[in-house]
Parts: structure tokens; sequence; C-alpha cells
């Protein structure tokens, strides 16, 4: 029998509440996805995720409350091998047709690999994937990531980019669909209002540099293309929203050394979901600098919020966002973000934007993955 035949039983394992950040939220909005599809779901969390070593923030948890509808159980350790045992015992009495294993660390692989293993072969078993070779790369991630891999039945990535590594990396059967976005974001706050909850003052041009703050995010370059020559006149600032996975210090004094310190806001608590609109409506445009990347979750609140980003022209980021319809691109390099900061700030109130945005936003729903891959499902996993 395909595993499709009527309504198939779904099992996500990643993070979920009570764990915090973009990863956790994903899950959840493509659980209610597939609840939407008629499907019957179950999301499979930790009790411990990351040591307490190896986590750079302040809390690895929500304060916000359980959501409604969805079934979390919370079963998985992801460093004690007798745990994952267990666990898969659990995850199989669920009787799942198809378990979802979420993938973005090689830290993760080894409970993941496991427990996939232990899921016997009745049950398929799809890995999706983020990234497969990581943004800053340590050593034993490519041995960690073969071993989840060969335990995975197929595999959907989250964009183009990360399609192509697992093709170099599997010949089993996998596909992509663009991230989607988030359905649990809210409205945009008014933008005059969202500025004065904020403490700014309305006048200036704000670019809005927003998630954790790490290397291969390239903060330091949109810091030194403000304080380009080219943008000393212009009265655009940047307001950065985020927790600091680094030492923010070298940032602030970069920040002093180009001369824009009383042009760049920080606000480096973690975000709240109830205050993203605050952040977003505050802001003209979105700002993505990075280094390296293969998708971002932050390119999709952009699309949901209906604000044009700035990108630049590395890895899968390019998949999301349309030149001139939808937000703009740009070198991984300081001038070339100044020179294309300077270009938004003159062409402002020339392009309406919107319409392009929501045309994307339709393409890029969690009900449009749900039905792709339920299609990919069907073609891979057939009797």
């Amino acid at each position: 029998m395909a595993v499709t035949d009527g309504i198939p039983k779904v099992v996500i394992v990643g993070p979920a509440h009570p764990f915090r950040g973009g990863i956790a939220d994903t899950n959840e909005a493509m659980a209610r996805a597939f609840l939407r599809a008629g499907h019957e779901v179950n999301l499979v969390t930790f009790t411990v995720q990351y040591p307490s070593l190896v986590f750079p923030g302040k809390s690895q948890f929500s304060d916000d409350p359980p959501p409604a509808r969805l079934k979390i159980h919370r079963w998985i350790h992801s460093f004690n091998p007798f745990n994952w045992i267990n666990a898969a015992r659990k995850i199989k009495r669920l009787n799942a047709d198809v378990v979802i294993i979420r993938y973005w660390l090689p830290l993760m692989a080894p409970c993941f690999g496991t427990i996939a293993r232990l899921l016997g072969k009745r049950v398929k078993v799809v890995g999706l994937t983020d990234n497969v070779i990581p943004h800053e790369a340590r050593a034993l991630d490519r041995l960690f990531t073969r071993y989840f891999m060969s335990a995975c039945d197929a595999f959907m990535a989250l964009s183009e980019a990360v399609a192509g590594d697992l093709k170099r990396l599997s010949d089993k059967p996998s596909n992509h669909f663009p991230h989607p976005i988030n359905d649990q974001l809210g409205a945009l706050q008014e933008k005059s209002a969202a500025r004065i909850a904020l403490g700014l003052s309305n006048e200036p041009f704000y670019f809005l540099f927003f998630g954790f703050i790490r290397p291969y995010k390239g903060l330091d370059l949109l810091l030194a293309a403000l304080g380009d020559e080219r943008l000393k006149h212009e009265d655009v600032h940047l307001i950065v929203a985020g927790e600091a996975y680094e030492p923010l210090d070298r940032y602030l004094d970069l920040a002093k050394r180009m001369g824009i310190a009383d042009r760049v806001h920080w606000f480096t608590d973690f975000i709240p979901n109830e205050q993203v609109p605050r952040y977003f409506g505050a802001a003209d445009w979105v700002a993505q600098t990075y280094r390296t990347a293969t998708q971002s979750g932050i390119t999709q609140m952009a699309l949901h919020f209906e604000v044009p980003a700035l990108i630049t022209k590395v890895g899968g980021l390019e998949e999301f966002v349309q030149e001139g319809k939808t937000g703009s691109f740009c070198k991984p390099e300081a001038a070339a973000i100044a020179q294309q900061i300077q270009q938004i700030i003159h062409d402002h109130g020339k392009v309406d934007y919107t319409p392009f945005i929501q045309e994307q936003k339709r393409r890029f729903s969690w009900d449009a993955f749900v039905s792709h891959f339920n299609q990919f499902i069907s073609r891979t996993f057939t009797s």
C-alpha cells in the first residue's frame, strides 16, 4: 500500500514548543497546514535540545503559551543515546505513515540518525533539510550529516541550493520547496506607531537587520556600508533586532569607528512573536547582508509583512526575492551594499512592491508546501 492511500498519519520530529526560535515556529506552522489538509499530526520535540555549554543564547525556551490544537510530545534528549531507543519506541507507537525529521545542524545527526534507524522499515522517514552543509563548518560535520542521511528514505529541501547539496551527497529521492511563510506572525503594526513604541524618531529611512546575530550573517558588512561616504549625508538608520550569538562588542566598536553609532538602534534581546510585527512595521526595508546562506526565514518574514528586502546574492537567498519587484540584490561587500542602499533611498516611493510581494506570499504558503510534499510522497513511495 502506498503511504498516501487515505489520509496518512504524519509525525514531525524537531524543535517545537516550549522551545523557541524560527525552526520551532515553522514546525508548528507546518503541523497546522497538515491538519488543514486532513492529516493526523503529532509533533515530537525535545526534553533537552542543546547542552547548555554549546547554546550561545540566553534561553532555549519560549514564554508563549502552548499552541492550540497541536499534539506536542517532549520525548527526545538530544545527547543521551539511551533515551533515543525509548524515543523511537514511542514514535513507532504513533503508527505514522511518514515521519518528517527536521535537519538543520550536524550536531543533531547522531540523535536523529539513530532514531530514524530504530523506526524500522514500515514507516517512511523524510529528512526536511534547512542545511546539509552548515554555514560555519566544523570537524566531523560531513560525517555526521552522512550518518543522518543514510537513515532517511527521502529528502525535501527548503531551498534550491540545499537541493543541489543533497544530490551531491546522496542518490536517494529528493525534492525541494522554497521555505514557506509562517502563519503565526500576526498583522504588521502601523509605521509611526511602531517607531514610537521602539523609541525611534519618525523621519529617517530605516533598514531592519532581524534575527540572531552570527558571523555569517554579515552585520559587520552592513555597518561598514552605512559608514560609506555615499551615505554620510543620507538620513538612513539601522534597526538591529535579535539576540547576539557572539560577542556584541565588535559590532558596537565598528559602529563607533564608522561614525554611525547614533544611527544604529540596538534591540539585542530575543524578540517574542507578539513583538515581531512592531520591528517590521518600523522598517522601510529589511537588510540581509549574509556572507553565506541557503535560505532564511527572515526573508519569508519580510514577505509576510510585505516589506521589501535587500539581500546579498549568496547561496539560495536569491530564490526568494525578485529584483525590482519584491526587493533588491547586491554583492556581499560593504561598497556594493552602500551603493544599493543609496539607490533604494533615491528610488523610494517610485515602485509599489506590494502586489508582487502578495503574489509571492501565495506561492510560499505552508498549505502549498503540504500539497507539494504529498505529491512528492505519492510519486516516491508507491507499491
